[in-house]
């Protein structure tokens, strides 16, 4: 039994919660060692951006790691030294704990288990030692290559207000966000879209009356079934994406440095899409329909009618509306499984949630899994319709821009 596979039976009962929930089974140490390190970074109670970028580190330290020894595409600008007679399961194993333990450090007892586990599965020989070199080196080389990507800066934002009248005291949520250093895109605003719909407008009337009906904490015009949809993309955490593209990595022949670059585009699209949206919600800093709703007496728009005490299915995220951010990370996601699946046969996408336990959604289709994550932030009350498909549009484009300009060669 070659090392990645004895690696997979002996992590089992470290990821069992992970797998029994999921729909999905382990297809190589690449993506056993996902689902640990999604569960590491959530368990260390990493609000979603921070745990996004967490694992972006993560999935690239570990496909530079692979890639080094399998050599199956060209050097990328951190490669470690290759090293082909070392160890893939040694090196993914060390690539996860050293960033893990940089970045999650309150889970370092967690952490040390997996690591512990993973080695404990792998021969002591020369490529056992040689993996482990490969992977710290990779980690150590993604940390210096993001160091100063701004993740760090202190947010400043500065609440809308006049002298002496209260506004809510909370703080939003990654006002900072914007001065960080995409992976791949040039700017983040490379990809920010027009304003939103005027308040005078049709549209704005259109989206408007929509979710104050269907989006209402105790809407009679929402269905079960929309509300079971509601329910489930109400989880931020990344965990509840990478399911999706563990469907397409674990498609039965699939070769592990293929699995690990698909993991680092992924990781890397949905951390600069989250840099793009936040770009957008702050440059535009679009009222929320709790808001908007409660105050349609002064939107100027005959066609829309206030509701005083109007609330939403769910507790409304702490930043401004638009674009939806949940549409554009399943954007970016179905972006790059699109170019990651080509021509080739459509695998069944399946996913578990959080916030719908006991529950796994499944697609046969890309476009249908976008559609209903759009639609699922209209049922839960925090997103207007025009927002969701700006957002999926916004994602796609990051997602293909990824998929075809990550993981070159340096020029």
């Amino acid at each position: 039994m070659n090392d990645t596979r004895k690696f997979h039976w002996m992590m089992l009962p470290i990821a069992w919660a992970s797998l029994l929930g999921g729909p999905t089974a382990a297809a190589d140490v690449v993506t056993d060692w996902n689902v640990i390190a999604a569960d590491i970074t959530v368990a260390g109670g990493l609000p979603p951006p921070h745990a996004n970028r967490t694992l972006a580190m993560v999935q690239t330290a570990v496909y530079e790691a692979v890639n080094a020894i399998t050599k199956r595409y060209p050097p990328d600008r951190v490669t470690p030294n290759k090293v082909p007679d070392a160890s893939v399961a040694a090196a993914v194993a060390a690539a996860n704990r050293a960033m893990l333990s940089r970045l999650v450090p309150s889970q370092q007892a967690t952490i040390d288990r997996a690591y512990g586990s993973a080695l404990a599965a792998i021969a002591d020989a020369p490529a056992k030692t040689a993996g482990i070199a490969v992977g710290e080196q990779a980690a150590a080389a993604v940390l210096a290559w993001r160091a100063d990507d701004g993740a760090g800066v202190s947010e400043r934002y500065r609440p809308v207000t006049t002298a002496g009248v209260y506004v809510p005291t909370t703080i939003p949520v990654a006002p900072q966000w914007v001065q960080r250093k995409p992976w791949v895109m040039t700017s983040c605003d490379q990809f920010r879209p027009g304003p939103p719909p005027a308040l005078a407008s049709e549209l704005w009337a259109r989206d408007y009356n929509e979710i104050k009906a269907v989006g209402a904490k105790n809407s009679t015009t929402r269905t079960p079934a929309q509300t079971e949809i509601a329910r489930f993309w109400e989880a931020t955490a990344p965990t509840i994406y990478y399911p999706l593209v563990r469907s397409v990595a674990n498609v039965p022949g699939r070769e592990v440095t293929r699995n690990a670059r698909l993991l680092a585009l992924t990781a890397e699209a949905i951390d600069d899409a989250l840099i793009a949206v936040f770009d957008g919600k702050y440059f535009y800093n679009f009222w929320r329909p709790v808001t908007a709703i409660r105050n349609g007496d002064i939107d100027g728009n005959d066609a829309t009618e206030r509701d005083a005490g109007w609330l939403p299915f769910i507790d409304t995220p702490m930043h401004p509306e638009y674009p939806c951010a949940h549409c554009i990370v399943s954007g970016a996601v179905g972006a790059v499984l699109v170019a990651e699946i080509a021509s080739g046969p459509m695998p069944t996408l399946s996913t578990t949630s959080p916030t719908a336990p006991g529950v796994v959604r499944s697609w046969t289709s890309i476009d249908d899994f976008l559609l209903e994550v759009a639609n699922a932030r209209i049922y839960d009350g925090v997103h207007y319709r025009n927002s969701t498909e700006v957002g999926t549009a916004m994602g796609k484009k990051i997602g293909a821009w990824t998929a075809a300009n990550a993981l070159r060669p340096a020029k």
